[in-house]
Order: structure tokens, then C-alpha cells, then sequence
């Protein structure tokens, strides 16, 4: 008697479409390991009004990346699709930090940063037809390590224009991994998608079968 082979579950309803709003290669590469069938249709939504606004009311950062994440939800329009949005905001007492313009204010930023303990506050919405029907944020918190100056201008030259896509300017999936000390939280919140929460989400929602 042969073996009874049983096929595996299926992990999403194929009758719902899924979209991420976001151009990150990182984002994309973690809903691609987690087995998802997905678009992708980049947001063009300009951050810094949203950023500015946040900052003249006194806003707490994890509120503008919830913000930024709607929008840029919000701003890909593709009918009854349940669309994606993430964004990612970097608090050290009480400083804000973007993503560096250049490698001159990369270095700056992670002087600025070391050895100190930072938040990372990753925001996550999902959409469908222009209303929001989930949000989340995961604030991972990250030390970096007091390394010497001759060890930052090593991993500047070797991560080049790479340290300018990040709001930390650096990369835990590569050589910026070099830069800490310790890190606690979501390790996908870090990496700019809490995907645990969010799968949680789309299971609840009928897109993922539970």
C-alpha cells in the first residue's frame, strides 16, 4: 500500500487580490519568503509635507508613519484589492532622522548614533476602495555598538550609496549588521514590515486562509 501523500494547505484566497504600495526590495523579498501572491505598485506620495506637519503639531514619530503608511496606501488605486502600505520613521531622544542625502550626512548620522539606544517606529496599514481597514506599528529599539572611527569610514566605503536608503543608514541584512550592539523587537519590524501582526491581519480579513 503505497503512502497517502497529502497536498499542502493553501496559504492565500485567490480571489483576493493583494497589492504592496511600496518600491522596497526588502519589503517585496519578505512577503515573497512568506509564500504571498502579490502586485507591486510603488507610491509616489511626497513625504516631507507629511513629516513637516507632523513635526508643527507635535506629533509622536509612530503617528507620522502611520500617516505616511496610509497615504501611501492610499495613494495606489486598484479596485477591491486589499493594497499594503508601510513606512518607517527613527527616533533618538527626541531627534528624528530620515534617510541621508549624501554619504557627509550618513556619517554624521551614525556618529550621532553610536553608541546610543535608538526606535525604529514601522508602520503598517492595509486598504481596500480608499478606507483603511487595519494599522499597526512596531517600535523594535537598537544600540549601536561605540565603533571606532576608522571602523565607520571602512563600512561607509563599503556600503557606498546602499547607507542612503535607510533611515538609519544602514542595512541589519548586511554589513551595517557590524554597527550594534543590541537589538530588541520584531527583527521584520526592523527590517521595515511587521510581518507577523500583519499576516495576522490578512488571515482575519479573508485573504490569507487561517
Amino acid at each position: 500500500m503505497s503512502d497517502l501523500v497529502l497536498k499542502p494547505t493553501p496559504i492565500q484566497d485567490s480571489r483576493h487580490k493583494l497589492v504592496l504600495a511600496s518600491g522596497s526590495a526588502i519589503r517585496r523579498k519578505l512577503l515573497e519568503n512568506a509564500g504571498l501572491t502579490f502586485s507591486v505598485l510603488s507610491s509616489s506620495v511626497d513625504e516631507e509635507p507629511l513629516k513637516k506637519a507632523g513635526r508643527a503639531e507635535g506629533a509622536p514619530p509612530e503617528t507620522v508613519a502611520l500617516r505616511l503608511a496610509e497615504a501611501k496606501a492610499l495613494s495606489v488605486s486598484c479596485a477591491d484589492a486589499f493594497v499594503i502600505g508601510a513606512d518607517q520613521m527613527l527616533s533618538c531622544k527626541g531627534d528624528w532622522y530620515d534617510k541621508p542625502a549624501d554619504l557627509t550626512a550618513a556619517r554624521q548620522q551614525l556618529l550621532s548614533l553610536r553608541g546610543q539606544t535608538h526606535t525604529l517606529h514601522t508602520a503598517v496599514v492595509v486598504c481596500r476602495n480608499g478606507q483603511v481597514l487595519w494599522q499597526h506599528v512596531s517600535e523594535p529599539q537598537l544600540t549601536m555598538r561605540l565603533f571606532s572611527d576608522a571602523f565607520l569610514e571602512a563600512y561607509l566605503a563599503e556600503e557606498g550609496d546602499e547607507c542612503l536608503y535607510s533611515v538609519g543608514a544602514y542595512r541589519i541584512e548586511g554589513p551595517g549588521l557590524h554597527l550594534f550592539a543590541r537589538m530588541e523587537g520584531d527583527q521584520t519590524a526592523i527590517l521595515g514590515l511587521p510581518l507577523l501582526p500583519l499576516l495576522e491581519a490578512l488571515r482575519e480579513m479573508g485573504v490569507l486562509f487561517s
